[in-house]
């Protein structure tokens, strides 16, 4: 794999590849990735009559891979696409009936995928550094390889890490890339109403970038009824985030926290498709708290411990550390970072109030923006309130090696856990790459914490 990295990079720099050369390049990587949900989906379908929550990833799948096929549709066949991240107000695009894909999206949506351990290996090998957050440092090989389809328009990310940054001098860079125009919004420090409103005539800005480059645009009402569509999914969400309150949680880390992220910001937002999926995940969870059934439907399973797992899940070993803990400890995570639920309904009263809450569900709202844009206080905020709302016993900050700026913030989560007498477990490790710190590893870390705070 690391030969086959150099070689693509080699060859890249020595003699340019033909547009039909890299268009093949770029979805080789992309196509493999849609053939991997692929199987997965038709193993899910299997499952079906086992339970209701196999429904659900099915769904998902389908809006997932539905998703990939039209990008592939579009690079084949050159229709516009954008490449951008779930807090650039995907609504636009969605209004602007233009398909995009994020950027980080394997490393997010598919940590599981067997290759990803070689491309990993396959990054250092051309030079990056094995600091450097593995979420920033897979999709700068996927670049500089010519393995991640070429979109007609880029849309950066400025925050919340130094990371992000990096990522789009790569892309300015780039010798595939430099031409593709790219706009980026200014995230202001502050989180008051004057830097909403800032954020909200950045975002007219990026609108406008992206019209003057596709030749895509909307209409008023169109944008309407996509943020009022947007508006009926997060609703579901914010009806379900409330069932998890219930003792016991009715799910576990499997199903409500980063599905319900994905299917409301990394596809197609505001879209019918997706308020059913919350509408099948509502029915679900009232169904399971009314038959008081929690993360592991098991009349010899209880219960014992709820966990706030404060990041983005372990999803390059989540299978093997998740089901132990709910199995070993009866823990359960009860709401993550991505799971969370602190969103702003958009107004939807003129285009201008529309703007306005889209700026401040993608400046203040969005996951690890929310968190690391600004001041620390959010740190300890959320936790706050998630520890007081949800009947938290534990709070986990995993410390993902990529999240220097939360790092940095170790001591003030600590001393806000101190002050409402919960455990705080601060870990290191890699949330992509179980060989920074092993598996096992962390479960020995973990059992340790859970025995010593008396919870085991």
């Amino acid at each position: 794999m690391t030969t086959e990295a150099n070689t693509a990079v080699e060859e890249q720099e020595a003699k340019p590849l033909t547009t039909e050369e890299a268009k093949e390049r770029a979805l080789a990587r992309y196509k493999v990735e849609r053939d991997y949900f692929t199987e997965n989906r038709e193993a899910a379908k299997l499952m079906v009559e086992i339970g209701p929550e196999w429904q659900l990833q099915v769904q998902l799948l389908d809006i997932m891979l539905d998703a990939k096929e039209v990008i592939i549709d579009c690079v084949e066949n050159d229709k516009p696409f954008i490449a951008g991240y779930f807090c650039n107000a995907p609504e636009l695009f969605h209004a602007m009936d233009l398909p995009w894909y994020m950027i980080m999206e394997t490393p997010f949506l598919a940590a599981s995928a067997p290759y990803l351990e070689g491309d990993t290996d396959a990054s250092v090998e051309i030079g990056m550094s094995q600091d450097l957050c593995t979420a920033i440092r897979l999709p700068i090989y996927y670049i500089e390889t010519g393995q991640m389809p070429l979109p007609t328009v880029a849309i950066g990310l400025l925050t919340p890490c130094d990371g992000t940054p990096m990522l789009e001098q790569v892309i300015q860079h780039n010798s595939a890339w430099k031409d593709v125009p790219i706009y980026s919004c200014d995230p202001p420090y502050t989180s008051d109403e004057r830097a909403v409103n800032y954020y909200a005539e950045e975002l007219h800005r990026m609108a406008d970038h992206i019209t003057e480059h596709t030749k895509h645009t909307y209409s008023v009402d169109r944008l309407r009824e996509v943020c009022e569509e947007s508006n009926k999914t997060y609703s579901l969400w914010q009806e379900y985030n409330e069932l998890r309150r219930n003792v016991p949680c009715p799910h576990g880390w499997e199903i409500g926290g980063a599905q319900a992220f994905a299917i409301s910001q990394c596809f197609v937002a505001g879209d019918p498709r997706c308020t059913a999926w919350f509408e099948k995940l509502l029915e679900v969870g009232e169904e399971r708290v009314a038959k008081g059934i929690g993360a592991i439907d098991r009349p010899d399973w209880e219960e014992k411990i709820r966990i706030f797992w404060f990041d983005i899940m372990p999803y390059g070993w989540v299978f093997e550390f998740m089901p132990w803990m709910e199995e070993e400890f009866g823990a359960v995570v009860v709401m993550d970072m991505f799971g969370n639920f602190p969103y702003t309904m958009i107004d939807t009263t003129s285009e201008e109030t529309m703007y306005h809450s889209l700026a401040k569900r993608n400046l203040l709202d969005a996951p690890m923006i929310r968190q690391a844009r600004g001041t620390a206080e959010n740190f300890a905020g959320d936790i706050r309130r998630i520890v007081e709302d949800y009947k938290i016993d534990v709070v986990v900050w995993p410390g993902h090696m990529g999240h220097k700026d939360g790092a940095a913030t170790v001591g003030i989560m600590r001393d806000t856990c101190r002050d409402l007498g919960v455990p705080f477990l601060h870990v290191g490790l890699d949330l992509y790459d179980k060989r920074y710190t092993s598996v096992e590893e962390v479960k020995e870390q973990t059992a340790d914490f859970f025995r010593g705070m008396g919870l085991a």
